[in-house]
């Protein structure tokens, strides 16, 4: 992988950790919904739910950004790893958001970043 395909999947990885967890961060700031769950009620709150539209802005960037990536680089190695993205989320998880990890979910990661690494390396 060249240098800009591998900052273009990096930024990707990126905007999809930020877009992930806006959309977290913003469905737990909608307040309860009174006498129980109602579709309309439930979407009048999400689109008035700034962290969920800056969610999607994340995402539409990162389409753009993924796009460019497909015109330099082919699908069979991009995909696995656009897979760092779930490493990401875990990771920001934890971080950011004070979720618990198992030992479990931190080896499945561990076991995806190797299989990524592998994938990167018989390519090049």
């Amino acid at each position: 992988m060249t240098l800009t395909v591998v900052l273009l999947v990096a930024f990707s990885i990126v905007l999809d950790v930020i877009g992930q967890l806006c959309f977290k961060l913003g469905l737990d700031r909608l307040p309860e919904l009174e006498g129980g769950f109602r579709l309309n009620a439930f979407w009048g709150q999400v689109f008035n739910a700034p962290l969920l539209w800056c969610g999607i802005g994340a995402y539409a960037i990162e389409f753009f950004v993924w796009l460019e990536a497909l015109s330099r680089a082919p699908l069979s190695l991009l995909f696995p790893a656009a897979a760092l993205a779930y490493c990401g989320v875990v990771l920001a998880g934890k971080v950011v958001l004070g979720e618990t990890v198992s030992r479990r979910r931190w080896l499945g990661t561990l076991v995806i970043t190797a299989g990524v690494m592998l994938v990167c390396v018989a390519h090049a």
